[in-house]
């Protein structure tokens, strides 16, 4: 059997829906150490609390009983799923236990069947914490008591209504494929996850909580937990920080070894490996928040399990998500850069024959979403790290399928000089925050932009376009005029009818140039030559004139009634302008 001092912390990932009470959960266990404890007796890390097992055990008094080998709880304090999918390693996550916390009144939203998925993905065991108890009707409150206790104490009413929405958890559960049942009716909890009904706000069931967390580590993850608690450090990356005064820093769960001041280390990058040296190691006052914390305590030395703010030189381009390693051999650097260089190609996807792109905030997210769209059989052209670029759409504009001419950010932003590109092409670009949201509104604009094609057949979809004939450049007056143009809004094509503004159509264009060269289309704020058969300059048309793309009724009213949330701002202000002149003697025209 390992010895107490074999044995690094577990890490514990709370995980759970926005509002669902995954801060306070941990707010209350912080609290409550306080209180229960002298002043340092809790060491709080880089977004992480250390809870010893000596606090763990006066706090839950008699359900503690036995002889536990493991130091205490180390809990990851960040932002759910983002900080599960971060902490990784490769094939799997770093953390040892998970609480998936719901609010028991409102039961699984998005983020919590998002949360279910990632966990199940990395085979990580855990229990669901029924939270906001006190919330029920006639909840009658027992501060720090333990569930049992609690609910004893409550009338019949009220414990039949907790009885309800537990079940209705458990439901949840088994129809995602898992096996449950409140946690003091489980016999195996290998095989069965565990409903914990707490409080965070009063402490009512916390006791029970952070017992079941110290038995499933110390029964079920004991040969998991030991490290090497003099050899090199390794750790990940949880984030990469601007700090005053320091520079760029890195946020890292030290999960084995130990991490010295002045040690060299390399971390993952978006380019070749980072190798540097330890300037300083920070962390936290006791019990001070991190996201509001200003003065930071240097340290020499930690040991894992622990988190700490790493201050080093050249760490611009350092990944959230990626390895960092302690090197006590200088002969092992390249091989060490190597490695860490492999584990994140083996994430980024490279270009296939056809597929959208992908962008993410973290290597751990982009795994997630790699992995959720390959279950929905979505192709991958590339995948990578960063904000949405200007070359993302453009590659995105390459691919023919229009359903894959794609761009899928999690929980990145798109530059603007991208933003401006995604304007002038038909690349669709989809961000958002939860993996399982994000591709559910992608499948829904594929199905919408199906439907559309099927009503069309295969009659490609007229979009709004208008354009200044410019003065000065009127190259030939008829069969076919000649003449060069400004694309004010939308785009025109090759083999579209024109109008004028009071609606009388002029013509069909027939030939687009730039430069001399032969060009499909062209968008807006381009300056080109077009042919146009039809008018004759000088008497349909003359220099300053603004003409439209006469879009067809049932693609104007499919623009206006199915797509308008997906047209770029000036082709939007085009299509309407167009409309209210096809209106001025029709009102319900393509309406």
């Amino acid at each position: 059997m390992a010895e107490k001092a074999d044995l690094r912390t577990p890490i514990v990932c709370v995980l759970g829906h926005i509002d669902h009470g995954k801060t306070s959960l941990l707010d209350n266990i912080r609290g409550t150490c306080i209180a229960e404890q002298e002043k340092g007796a809790i060491t709080q890390h880089i977004g992480a609390t250390e809870v010893p097992l000596a606090t763990i055990q006066d706090k839950c008094g008699l359900l503690m009983k036995g002889d536990f080998k493991i130091p205490g709880l180390f809990f990851i304090d960040t932002p759910g799923h983002h900080a599960f999918t971060t902490l990784r390693s490769r094939g799997g996550s770093l953390a040892d236990l998970a609480v998936l916390v719901v609010d028991v009144t409102e039961g699984f939203q998005p983020q919590t069947t998002e949360a279910l998925k990632i966990l199940s993905r990395f085979k990580t065991p855990f229990v669901l914490a029924a939270n906001k108890i006190d919330r029920i009707h006639g909840w009658r409150p027992n501060e720090d008591k333990t569930f049992i206790a609690t609910y004893e104490s409550q009338s019949e009413y009220t414990k039949r209504l907790l009885d309800d929405l537990t079940y209705r958890l458990i439901s949840q559960l088994h129809e995602i494929g898992f096996s449950s049942d409140r946690y003091d009716r489980i016999r195996d909890f290998q095989k069965n996850i565990g409903v914990i009904p707490i409080s965070a706000k009063t402490g009512e069931g916390i006791p029970d909580l952070l017992t079941i967390l110290v038995g499933l580590a110390q029964r079920f993850l004991e040969k998991d937990l030991r490290i090497h608690a003099k050899g090199p450090g390794v750790g990940t990356v949880l984030e990469v920080k601007e700090e005053k005064g320091l520079g760029t820093t890195l946020d890292v769960i030290l999960y084995d070894g130990e991490i010295k001041t002045g040690d060299k280390i390399i971390v993952g990058s978006y380019d070749e490996p980072i190798v540097t040296r330890v300037r300083a190691l920070l962390k936290p006052r006791p019990m001070a928040e991190i996201r509001i914390e200003e003065k930071f305590q240097r340290v020499d030395k930690v040991i894992a399990a622990a988190g700490i703010k790493v201050v080093a030189n050249s760490l611009e381009t350092a990944l959230a998500g990626s390895p960092m390693r302690v090197v006590d051999d200088m002969a092992l650097v390249e091989q060490i850069s190597k490695d860490i260089k492999s584990e994140l190609d083996e994430v980024k996807i490279k270009k296939g024959e056809i597929g959208v792109i992908l962008k993410a905030d973290t290597i751990g997210s982009l795994e997630a979403l790699v992995q959720e769209l390959n279950d929905a059989k979505v192709p991958i052209w590339r995948g990578d790290v960063g904000d949405i670029s200007k070359r993302d759409i453009i590659e995105a504009a390459t691919i023919r399928d229009p359903y894959l001419s794609v761009v899928i950010g999690f929980g990145v932003d798109i530059l603007q000089d991208a933003k401006d590109e995604a304007l002038k092409s038909n690349v669709q670009v989809f961000q958002g925050n939860v993996i399982y949201q994000l591709l559910e509104d992608y499948v829904n604009w594929v199905k919408k932009q199906r439907s559309i094609s099927d009503r069309l057949g295969l009659e490609a979809i007229v979009r709004a376009g208008s354009f200044m004939l410019m003065r000065g450049c009127m190259f030939r007056q008829s069969k076919p005029a000649i003449v060069g143009v400004k694309i004010l809004g939308g785009k025109i094509k090759s083999g579209v009818s024109v109008i004028k503004e009071d609606g009388v159509r002029i013509g069909t264009i027939k030939g687009i140039q730039e430069h001399g060269e032969n060009i499909a289309e062209a968008v807006a704020g381009k300056e080109v030559a077009i042919s146009i058969e039809g008018p004759v300059v000088g008497r349909q048309i003359k220099e300053g004139d603004i003409l439209y793309v006469d879009i067809p009724k049932k693609h104007a009213k499919i623009l206006e009634q199915e797509l308008r949330d997906t047209i770029p701002a000036d082709e939007l202000e085009t299509l309407e302008a167009f409309l209210e002149i096809k209106r001025k003697n029709d009102p319900f025209w393509a309406r």
